[in-house]
């Protein structure tokens, strides 16, 4: 499946009432329902697992990939004091109350759940997980130079100018490249600051890929990153980024703090970076080039624990129990 481009929120908001509105379907074809389990990105995706769950009796089982209220006030798009922020807050705590469990997937999501008065016994820790069989360690392929990619969104919540920084930093390196892959909004000014800079060892391939093609494209890289942007606080989320990066096994340069750096740094598969530290990024790589057994090492930390852990068939049992568990309480 080819993801969906990232637009601004204005374009996020309309794709999340589609969403709403096509899952009421469901209603007239199904006839009944054991669970109803919603996975947002957006806490407005409960409202149709009401109605889901007030027709069949059925528990409501809410997996929760990002606090959306509190992102939108951490990346300034609205503030605390703003009236459309304070109505959003009071939506979320009058449709959480309403869920049975929570499924976040990280465990710095706990704190900020429990604001909206759901208390701990209502919240079970799944992980995203990685499809093994889709990112899986490639072949040893001759290389030209040395690599660092990055795949995904071109939004806000990326910090790409540390990325550019740095590799201006690095351009006397005439074998080390980096790659930038991906869709959104910032697209044209990432583009643009490329130009600007006049950077030969920088790649935009301005695109939306499969997943398979992402695996194949991050498979040939050396270092893979994630510049997440400086929000002011420890980001409480963890980037499923993360997982398919190990299950390459790739070693990780981490620019952020909060949960992200916290993952890397307890499975022991890459090197920490202060968000928005360009020069701490620039030595983080050249160091893994200087390095290779280093590299390769954190490289093999990181897939053996993905390998153990948080495979989706480890992750899909894990919601299952949650799921049953949830039924059983009813």
């Amino acid at each position: 499946m080819v993801p969906l481009e990232s637009k601004g929120l204005a374009h996020r908001v309309v794709t999340f009432i589609t969403f709403i509105l096509s899952s009421l379907i469901g209603l007239l074809l199904t006839e009944n329902a054991d669970a109803v389990w919603v996975a947002n990105p957006d806490i407005f995706g409960i409202i149709p697992g009401l109605l889901y769950k007030w027709k069949y009796g059925c528990p409501l089982v809410f997996n929760v990939d990002d606090l959306s209220i509190e992102d939108v006030n951490n990346l300034d798009i609205m503030t605390e004091k703003s009236i459309i922020f304070k109505l959003a807050k009071g939506m979320s705590r009058f449709l959480y109350q309403r869920i049975d469990a929570v499924t976040p997937i990280s465990p710095g999501y706990f704190e900020g759940i429990a604001k909206f008065g759901i208390p701990r016994s209502k919240m079970h820790l799944v992980r995203v997980g990685v499809d093994l069989a889709t990112f899986k360690e490639p072949k040893e392929k001759p290389k030209n130079c040395f690599t660092i990619a990055y795949s995904g969104s071109f939004s806000i919540a990326y910090d790409f100018n540390q990325v550019i920084k740095a590799a201006k930093l690095m351009h006397q390196h005439k074998d080390i490249q980096f790659i930038i892959q991906g869709k959104g909004e910032l697209g044209p000014r990432i583009k643009q600051s490329v130009h600007e800079h006049g950077l030969s060892n920088v790649s935009i391939r301005d695109e939306i890929l499969t997943r398979n093609e992402v695996s194949e494209f991050l498979g040939n890289a050396d270092v893979l990153i994630l510049p997440l942007k400086d929000f002011g606080v420890p980001y409480p989320g963890i980037s499923s980024k993360l997982y398919e990066y190990q299950a390459l096994g790739k070693p990780i340069v981490c620019c952020t703090e909060g949960q992200s750096s916290k993952y890397v740094k307890k499975t022991n598969s890459g090197i920490i970076v202060k968000p928005g530290d360009h020069q701490a990024l620039a030595e983080a790589v050249k160091y893994l080039y200087d390095h290779p057994d280093k590299a390769d090492s954190l490289g093999t930390s990181g897939r053996k624990y993905v390998e153990k852990h948080v495979g989706i068939e480890n992750i899909g049992l894990r919601m299952k129990k949650v799921i049953e568990y949830s039924i059983q309480r009813r």
